[in-house]
């Protein structure tokens, strides 16, 4: 009688086989492309939050500066932030649908792939 996969496919694979997996060429690039990307993302936004913390405590008067109507450059800098975060999320989602999302894919599928091959 064949064996049967469990309703959960992780569950089948061993603590051993997702060891290997990770530690593989395949998987490791995949940590290093996540990582190329998120670091210095992540670090040009804490700077860039930074400098606009600090020019909010030290620099009044550049903040103050009207640039139309009641819009200072504070305003347009604090609204800067919100439009960075949108921007960086949206550079994030195409990089994972090109670089990461098909790696990561194909490495799931090795293992789908054992899996099958197992139950049949």
């Amino acid at each position: 009688m064949p064996e049967t996969l469990p309703s959960d496919p992780a569950a089948a694979i061993s603590g051993e086989r997702y060891q290997e997996v990770q530690a593989s060429p395949e998987f490791q690039e995949l940590r290093s492309r996540l990582r190329r990307f998120v670091f210095p993302m992540t670090a040009f936004f804490i700077v860039w939050y930074v400098v606009y913390v600090l020019l909010g405590a030290f620099a009044h008067d550049f903040m103050a500066i009207q640039v139309f109507g009641n819009v200072n450059v504070g305003l347009l800098i604090g609204l800067g932030q919100f439009l960075t975060t949108f921007v960086i999320t949206g550079l994030y989602v195409r990089f994972a649908n090109r670089e990461l999302d098909p790696r990561a894919a194909a490495i799931r599928g090795e293992l789908e792939a054992e899996l099958e091959g197992r139950a049949k």
